[in-house]
């Protein structure tokens, strides 16, 4: 389905936009954490909810 030459430039370019964004985030690491400080709770709030979601499908279905 796919050539040799765009599998490499498949992976080429992951590995340059994971350096770049490595480097990028490396940059606004103090302010990432000065201004989005707690964040990771509505991160955790948010996949609960889908967990939620998914375990009333679940039993809904049966």
């Amino acid at each position: 389905m796919f050539t040799t030459g765009q599998w490499t430039f498949a992976a080429l370019f992951f590995v340059a936009f994971v350096v770049a964004s490595y480097f990028a985030y490396g940059k606004d690491k103090a302010l990432h954490q000065k201004v989005y400080k707690g964040s990771y709770k509505v991160l955790i709030a948010f996949l609960l909810f889908i967990a939620l979601l998914f375990v009333i499908k679940v039993t809904m279905k049966h």
